[in-house]
């Protein structure tokens, strides 16, 4: 099972904060540091100092770290026109030395656009199919090629594709609850399926929803990794689970149905059960981004015996 640490910088965190969580990702042998899309708050967070952009975090990031993967839950495709994405995430691998994954989605908290002036369209899902099949579309296009798109929504002519990423393939992110689209998509275009904040149950059963897609589709169901985010809360003793539960405003025994909470013990008990129903990877949702006692405890208490 993979720990990677996931963030949401949005709730209030500048770039040093974040340098300071992926140093100590990588310090302290978690796979991967990932972070959220998004440019407003939610909830009951002042925010501050405001938001950071996802694809210029990861830019400083790749020049920071020197092993662990950087990536995205979820880039939001309102953002960004496919191949200016293509571009950005291409060049980023490249500043990392190919260490870049994509998490794609179509986008959907409607405040944060209205916020920033970003239009948000009534059909997402048919402009991230087309945004999906541009981007791989561009990395996959051979030198001297060039790649012509026409859909709905957008239209690309005799572009060079250019550049392209270190890695010969980017691995892509899909995740979602959806029951029939979302398996669709991802077994057309995804390396990686998401499951975000769902029960082992919920997952299970998504999890076989896109095992049969991927299938139908004519690949073999286990080309792909199953993944799960999950908001992480563990502490030594009970007492510590609470304060550490208190700062980011959750009850205990709702993190504990929820997420991945209580001790470390209890956590290893948990990540083993959804290990059962086929997760391979999960992205530990770490709130409070000042607590690198937290960080260190996962890593030496939770981490060391899943290996």
């Amino acid at each position: 099972m993979d720990l990677r640490i996931f963030t949401e910088p949005q709730q209030g965190a500048s770039y040093d904060t974040l340098l300071a969580v992926a140093k100590a990702t990588e310090d302290l042998g978690f796979d991967a540091f990932f972070r959220s899309d998004h440019y407003l708050k939610m909830g009951d967070v002042d925010g501050l100092p405001g938001p950071t952009d996802a694809w210029i975090t990861l830019a400083g990031l790749a020049r920071e770290t020197k092993r662990i993967r950087l990536g995205t839950l979820m880039t939001a495709g309102t953002f960004r026109l496919p191949g200016v994405l293509a571009i950005q995430v291409a060049q980023v691998d490249q500043m990392s030395g190919g260490r870049v994954e994509l998490g794609l989605g179509a986008g959907w908290f409607e405040q944060e656009h209205k916020a920033y002036g970003i239009p948000f369209p009534k059909e997402k899902f048919g402009r991230l199919e087309e945004q999906l099949a541009i981007v791989t579309g561009l990395w996959e296009t051979k030198l001297g090629d060039t790649f012509d798109f026409h859909g709905t929504y957008y239209d690309l002519t005799d572009s060079p594709a250019l550049p392209k990423p270190a890695q010969a393939r980017i691995p892509v992110l899909i995740g979602g609850h959806g029951a029939t689209r979302t398996p669709k998509l991802t077994a057309r275009y995804a390396d990686e399926f998401n499951m975000p904040f769902a029960s082992i149950e919920d997952s299970e059963r998504q999890f076989g929803r896109v095992r049969a897609a991927v299938e139908a589709a004519g690949r073999g169901a286990d080309e792909l990794t199953y993944s799960n985010a999950l908001v992480v809360c563990v502490g030594k003793d009970d007492q510590e689970v609470a304060r550490r539960a208190a700062v980011i405003g959750r009850e205990v025994d709702e993190l504990k149905t929820n997420g991945l909470a209580g001790t470390p013990a209890e956590v290893v008990e948990k990540i083993g059960r959804y290990a059962e129903i086929g997760s391979r990877r999960l992205y530990l949702q770490v709130l409070d981004l000042s607590d690198l006692d937290h960080l260190e405890l996962i890593s030496a208490q939770v981490q060391s015996q899943l290996s």
